[in-house]
């Protein structure tokens, strides 16, 4: 018989927990939201994913037997701490260990991206129209730009867990100084609140990146229009540089970025020139699971 699967999305201001009814049906059992509330420091975290899985016990009578749980940043392969978390509280903390102790059953952990990437994979876009596809490229381009790679069905982490992590390669110096202490990052200049600042930079006005586009289509902004091709041609460029290394079959992208819908023509038009190929055959999709990407993903890390 197959059992429920039971995930977690740890998140900087939220923590979602799902129970799904098997890996061939994907139909949610519960969801559960509580806060975050990293502020008040790690230990204060854990406490909180501890009573969010006792809650979601007591409301269905079911009891978890493992749990796979969506981070920001990774768990370092080598030291079993957790490393590049922007909720920085995680960073160089235990949280695997601590969990399995408080809890006292297997955890997985992966990153949000890795989570997001399979679950488009196990029941999303890939599922539905490239079931034939052997790697899949996740990216997230959001408020940060992240990745995961997933290999037959699997999440490959990589020597260092840090696998599919493309929103750290240098890019270009004008995306300036980086929180992670490089300059020029991919995250510097495709993630949403760095095309609002250049933006901004060149209007002193500060609007949405949705705004942003729809200026740019109305063709009535000079500014809207230049930050959109500098979103276009940089991701052509970035993407055309994970495109020569990896080659996957199919490219799936999430995120506030992602929703523009420019990225998939301007943007292709951009990749065509950087990358090392006469033509561009792999597919680029957008997802189909939305915001339930990373928590379903989660529990497909236990199945």
């Amino acid at each position: 018989m197959n059992k429920p699967l039971w995930g977690i999305d740890l998140g900087g201001t939220k923590i979602e927990g799902v129970i799904i009814t098997s890996l061939e049906d994907p139909r949610p059992i519960l969801r559960h939201r509580i806060d975050t509330e990293g502020a008040q420091g790690y230990d204060h975290i854990v406490n909180q994913l501890v009573s969010l899985v006792r809650a979601m016990e007591k409301k269905t009578d079911l009891k978890a037997e493992s749990i796979g749980i969506g981070t920001p940043g990774v768990l370092d392969p080598v030291l079993h701490t957790m490393k590049n978390s922007n909720s920085t509280a995680l960073n160089g903390r235990p949280l695997k260990k601590d969990l399995e102790e408080k809890l006292g059953i297997p955890i997985e952990l992966a990153n949000d991206a890795n989570c997001f990437a399979l679950a488009e994979t196990t029941w999303g876009v890939v599922k539905q129209e490239c079931p034939e596809a052997k790697m899949v490229f996740g990216i997230i381009m959001g408020t940060g730009v992240g990745g995961g790679i997933v290999i037959n069905g699997k999440i490959w982490n990589g020597h260092h867990g840090i696998a599919g992590e493309w929103g750290h390669n240098f890019l270009d110096e004008s995306g300036g100084q980086c929180y992670c202490g490089k300059i020029g990052c991919v995250e510097k200049i495709l993630a949403g609140p760095s095309l609002q600042r250049y933006y901004s930079s060149l209007t002193n006005t500060v609007i949405t990146l949705k705004e942003i586009a729809q200026r740019h289509q109305q063709g009535f902004d000079t500014a809207a229009t230049e930050t959109m091709q500098r979103l276009h041609y940089f991701f052509g460029k970035a993407v055309s540089a994970v495109i020569n290394i990896l080659d996957p079959d199919v490219i799936i992208i999430g995120g506030g970025v992602g929703n523009i819908d420019s990225v998939y023509t301007e943007g292709m038009d951009s990749l065509r020139e950087f990358i090392f190929n006469n033509r561009v055959d792999v597919r680029i999709l957008k997802p189909l699971l939305g915001d339930s990407a990373g928590v379903f993903g989660a529990a497909a890390l236990v199945r």
